[in-house]
């Protein structure tokens, strides 16, 4: 027979179940600290994705500009023929392809249309140089720019 009264049914004298506030704070610390070094290293990952489609997009463009020039002898409109890159804007991803020539030379230029592209700016030229411009803010200041070269990932020249 049981000697409990009935108040006492179903209610154990051990350790209650839960969690305590100390614990979900800990929890919390825990989460707060992985997400401020994951995002930022996230964000430059999907920035670094976007911008090979300004590298690819200037790379044919010059590619284009060259075999013209080669049956041409000249990088302007000569008779019914057009330049690759005339006066329309041409869209590469998230990124907005311009080209200025003259007879013998010519400079495209990858501009980031769109945020956190928006502060990216990649120029080829006839001679193949190649200059990234990083302009921070908008875009992240662990991308840096290049004088000599397309920076596609941080850290610089």
């Amino acid at each position: 027979m049981n000697t409990k009264s009935p108040a006492h049914f179903g209610m154990s004298h051990g350790r209650s179940q839960g969690f305590t506030l100390l614990e979900l704070m800990i929890v919390v610390a825990i989460v707060a600290i992985l997400t401020t070094i994951a995002y930022p290293n996230y964000r430059d990952y999907v920035i670094r994705g976007q911008l090979v489609d300004a590298t690819q997009g200037l790379a044919a463009v010059r590619a284009n500009m060259e075999r013209y020039f080669q049956d041409n002898r000249t990088y302007l409109a000569v008779g019914p023929f057009t330049p690759p890159c005339g006066a329309a804007v041409i869209t590469a991803g998230r990124f907005n392809i311009t080209c200025a020539s003259g007879a013998t030379t010519f400079t495209a230029t990858a501009v980031g249309a769109a945020a956190p592209l928006s502060g990216f700016t990649f120029t080829v030229d006839q001679n193949d140089n190649q200059v990234t411009t990083v302009t921070t803010p908008p875009a992240p200041a662990s991308f840096l720019g290049c004088p000599t070269a397309w920076i596609t990932k941080t850290g610089g020249c």
